[in-house]
């Protein structure tokens, strides 16, 4: 028979095991979590990272130029050709012709314009044609005082024999003196023919503009159909066609504190550094100091030559100049990967620094060469662009946590 009772009791929690269950829970759960702080710290102090970290100086790892240890003085200018000419024409005329461009090279003489020049050519010709006539006309007089001469010589014949007149001699004599005249006169035009004929080339000549000497053209500054005069006083007239600069002649002109000038003479050698191109260094040495002070600057300029000569070189670049204490070697005038001697740990002959990676400090080997200065050349162990620390103190170790100023 079926009892309701039965059925209600199978639906009765077992209160006893319940409460076990939850207690084997708790009991995982903490294991769990001990074991998961376990972990933690064990991560912790492998990476230090319950020490705090220590603050540290640090520098970049850059290249340097051996001449920075040799420097005695330095001064900043500009490159300027000592020879340079704004090319323009003696007359005025209507640019028909220009043959060059900015950056073209032009030897002594060649033509760099030209001008319209039909009315000069025209009196070119006409002066030619007129010393041809001139002599053509010497030609004729010459030929006339030959003939007048050989004549009087007859005549002088038969005065002498009393078979003329003294009248017929006198006539004769009369033709040869001015045959003669006019042999001189012809001359005297020839020469005249002969400097029209000159200053008609002159002013044809003038119409060619030419290079005055072998250089570099800097800037065009006129150009087909433009109006060229000597001065440029009209209105809407170009005085210059061209712009040009003889690169051999190209030197840094720096200005010198009066008092540094001391450590300054001609003939010291000195590198040259141009802003356009800092990774770059030229030999120089000093030209010419420029027996005059500027006032307001309190300064003297100085000049200082390239000896070697290079396209990248331009007028007006900004430049830097070095002063050194001896020239340097074909070595020295590369750069060297260099870091200050006081991030250099030395003991018994390991050399070492402590690289910066990730906020900690890595005891880095590295291989020196010579000593510029405070600076040491590294050979290698690090490159160029590593961050080391500066003066590491003693309680800085392999891996340990450090942070820079501001960090």
């Amino acid at each position: 028979m079926y009892m309701a009772d039965d059925d209600l009791s199978k639906l009765k929690i077992d209160k006893s095991q319940a409460a076990f269950s939850g207690r084997k829970r708790k009991k995982t759960l903490f294991v769990a979590v001990a074991i998961l702080i376990v972990i933690i710290v064990g991560i912790a102090f492998s990476r230090n990272l319950l020490i705090p970290a220590v603050e540290v100086e640090a520098i970049t790892v850059g290249e340097m130029y051996p001449a920075q240890s040799l420097t005695l003085l330095n001064a900043s200018g500009y490159v300027v050709a000592q020879r340079k000419a704004a090319v323009a024409s003696k007359v005025t005329g209507r640019l028909v012709a220009i043959s060059v461009e900015e950056g073209d090279t032009v030897k002594k003489g060649d033509v760099i314009a030209r001008l319209e020049n039909e009315d000069t050519a025209a009196a070119r010709k006409q002066a030619a044609a007129s010393l041809e006539a001139s002599r053509a006309e010497l030609e004729r007089a010459k030929a006339e005082l030959e003939d007048a001469k050989t004549n009087l010589t007859r005549q002088k014949e038969l005065l002498a024999k009393d078979y003329i007149s003294k009248v017929d001699y006198d006539s004769a004599d009369a033709r040869y003196k001015k045959a003669h005249a006019s042999v001189s006169s012809a001359e005297a035009t020839i020469r005249a023919s002969s400097a029209a004929l000159q200053g008609a080339e002159v002013a044809l000549a003038y119409t060619f503009i030419r290079a005055p000497f072998d250089a570099v053209v800097l800037t065009k500054d006129a150009d087909i159909g433009d109006i060229v005069t000597p001065i440029g006083a009209a209105a809407d007239a170009k005085a210059a066609v061209v712009t040009i600069a003889d690169m051999d002649s190209l030197l840094v002109e720096a200005d010198v504190s009066e008092s540094n000038l001391k450590q300054v003479k001609v003939g010291e050698p000195c590198e040259i550094q141009l802003d356009a191109f800092p990774d770059l260094r030229f030999r120089g040495k000093v030209h010419m100091i420029v027996p005059t002070a500027d006032r307001t600057k309190a300064s003297v300029m100085v000049k200082v030559k390239f000896l070697d000569k290079d396209k990248r070189i331009l007028p007006e670049m900004s430049a830097k100049v070095a002063f050194l204490q001896r020239p340097l070697t074909a070595e020295e005038l590369q750069p060297r990967l260099a870091v200050n001697a006081s991030a250099v740990v030395a003991r018994a002959d390991t050399r070492y620094v402590f690289l910066i990676k990730n906020h900690v400090a890595v005891k880095t080997p590295i291989t020196v060469g010579e000593h510029f200065g405070d600076m040491i050349e590294v050979l290698e162990g690090i490159e160029k662009g590593d961050r080391v620390i500066l003066k590491p103190v003693e309680k800085i170790r392999d891996k340990a946590r450090v942070k820079t100023a501001g960090t």
